[in-house]
């Protein structure tokens, strides 16, 4: 996470440090992207970026956990117009708003297809690590609410049903990328929806006959 010295400057400077780095990464890959160029294209020297991170992964963390902070607001501000769908239709729901987020902000979808191809595993859940924290919270707030409108039996553990929900986005998403590119996902959502509705299926029905 950044240093207090980040937190200290002027906030038009902060911004626009954020803004060339998603940049950046929205560019190139984690490996191929360029400290020297982020740090000319923000204006300040290269060693007084090491004043504020600790190094480029620390850079680029802090850079990824504000796309998921956007990304979780953009589906908190729709929730309050998805009360009248049940637990399960909001879910997919939150599918078509993320996708509709990532048209929106074209290179913040780009830095995540760059990430998704990133053949580093243990890389790849470091960088997660914040991000699925708070999509549990998410969705233990969401089986809560479904609990208390008797969608969800009361007998659901909180924490486990989140978890697994996190944890089937993640795999869902990856079923489908073996299949298709993620520029075509966005091109093409339907093949991405016609996946979660299966495996929706199975949530809501269960394996029983």
């Amino acid at each position: 996470m950044p240093k207090q010295t980040f937190f200290n400057l002027p906030e038009e400077k902060k911004e626009k440090l954020i803004e060339t780095a998603i940049d950046e990464f929205s560019k190139q890959s984690f490996k191929n992207a360029s400290i020297n160029k982020i740090a000319e294209n923000a204006g300040v020297a290269k060693g007084s970026l090491y004043q504020y991170f600790e190094d480029k992964k620390d850079l680029y963390k802090h850079i990824f956990d504000i796309a998921g902070s956007k990304k979780q607001e953009y589906l908190i501000g729709w929730m309050h117009q998805l009360q009248h769908l049940d637990f399960i239709e909001i879910i997919r729901e939150l599918y078509v708003k993320g996708i509709e987020f990532a048209l929106e902000n074209p290179k913040l979808a780009a830095l995540a297809n760059h990430f998704i191809k990133e053949s580093d595993v243990k890389f790849k859940e470091e960088i997660m690590g914040v991000g699925i924290e708070k999509s549990n919270l998410f969705f233990e707030e969401l089986i809560e609410n479904a609990k208390k409108n008797g969608e969800v039996s009361k007998e659901i553990d909180t924490k486990v049903g989140a978890y697994i929900i996190t944890n089937l986005n993640t795999s869902i998403m990856d079923y489908t990328l073996n299949k298709m590119e993620y520029e075509d996902i966005l091109k093409h959502k339907e093949m991405l929806l016609d996946n979660v509705d299966k495996m929706l299926f199975i949530i809501r029905n269960g394996f029983k006959s």
